[in-house]
């Protein structure tokens, strides 16, 4: 009798989410007595890496590692027999992180507290896909998690609760991820404890302070020395490993840099030290390598250095071993990414 008044008394969910970032919210789901998980939808499984395999999402991977029953349309909202099933789950809500797919008004109406989203943002800042990309290439120094319970338009539905964390000077998207994927998993479970205690109150969003996060493109990746170290850097951070610029006349992905200012000591005197004066640099002039780091390079306001490349067809290294196996000379150039090395990368 205990048991099963235990079990009536579980909020049950299905749990919409494909990439790793869904990862620790479906975990922490399935770690706590309080939830009972449904089913499980994701992206279909895809082809990838060099053999061109079927992968599963990493949410699938979870999935399995529990006997979930695991559903894979390839239009959720087109799709009859998920659709089906969805509603007869009579789930207490849908829990949505990170599932790369449109849910119709029909989806959103079937749970009894709605369709609750996992955004890796401060809603209303950063609607869209890729919120943790932009927020870093934009230079924002916070950002955070918001739950919200969805709506037919993009991330424009109602706001439950806020998370904030800070973004350090030189955290990558994938560092960043990391730290928001854990938070969304706690604030989420926050979330629906309240709403099933009838005692979290929704905020709408003031769409006059919004700003979009879209998916991300091939040119977003492309180099244009003319911009300033920090806004270099900061779109090297937002978009790795696939930032991209042209050396020698072939394409030369740049993984990870340094800015002066963010060097610890003594390497700032160095820096001073190791790059030969030159008057009028141009963007993409090499000014001198740094003992250990890598290429110094001249920008349209400051000066960049390339701390990990990864040159056409070889693996990643630091920007000091690249200086020396091209023996790379102060007046070389790194040219702007250009759309014809995209292919060759």
């Amino acid at each position: 009798m205990v048991a099963a008044q235990q079990q009536a008394s579980k909020l049950r969910v299905v749990f919409f989410g494909t990439p790793e970032f869904a990862v620790p919210t479906l975990e922490h789901l399935l770690s706590q007595p309080q939830f009972e998980v449904l089913a499980v939808v994701t992206q279909p499984d895809k082809r990838r890496g060099r053999g061109s395999q079927l992968t599963p999402s990493p949410v699938k991977v979870l999935a399995q590692a529990h006997n979930l029953p695991i559903w894979q349309p390839r239009s959720v909202k087109k799709d009859d027999e998920t659709l089906a099933k969805l509603a007869d789950t009579q789930a207490d809500a849908f829990v949505v992180v990170a599932y790369g797919q449109i849910l119709s008004q029909q989806i959103l109406d079937m749970p009894r507290l709605g369709c609750v989203n996992v955004h890796g943002s401060l809603l209303p800042k950063y609607r869209g896909a890729a919120p943790i990309q932009w927020a870093i290439y934009n230079g924002e120094t916070e950002t955070g998690i918001t739950t919200m319970r969805m709506e037919a338009g993009l991330d424009t539905g109602p706001m439950l609760l806020k998370a904030n964390t800070p973004i350090p000077p030189l955290a990558k998207s994938t560092d960043l991820a990391k730290i928001l994927s854990v938070q969304g998993a706690t604030l989420l479970l926050e979330t629906l404890l309240q709403l099933a205690a009838g005692t979290l109150q929704a905020t709408p969003q003031d769409d006059a302070q919004a700003t979009y996060a879209p998916l991300l493109k091939k040119e977003h990746f492309a180099l244009d020395w003319s911009r300033s170290a920090s806004q270099l850097h900061n779109q090297v951070r937002a978009f790795t490993p696939n930032c991209f610029a042209n050396h020698r006349s072939e394409g030369l992905k740049v993984t990870s840099t340094l800015l002066p200012e963010l060097l610890p000591e003594p390497l700032p005197e160095l820096l001073e030290a190791s790059i030969p004066h030159s008057d009028r640099p141009r963007p993409g002039e090499v000014l001198g390598t740094i003992k250990r780091v890598g290429p110094a390079v001249a920008t349209g306001d400051g000066v960049l250095l390339l701390s990990e490349v990864q040159p056409a067809g070889k693996r990643a290294q630091s920007g000091w071993d690249y200086a020396n196996g091209c023996r790379l000379q102060p007046g070389e150039r790194f040219e702007n990414g250009a759309a014809e090395v995209i292919h060759s990368l």
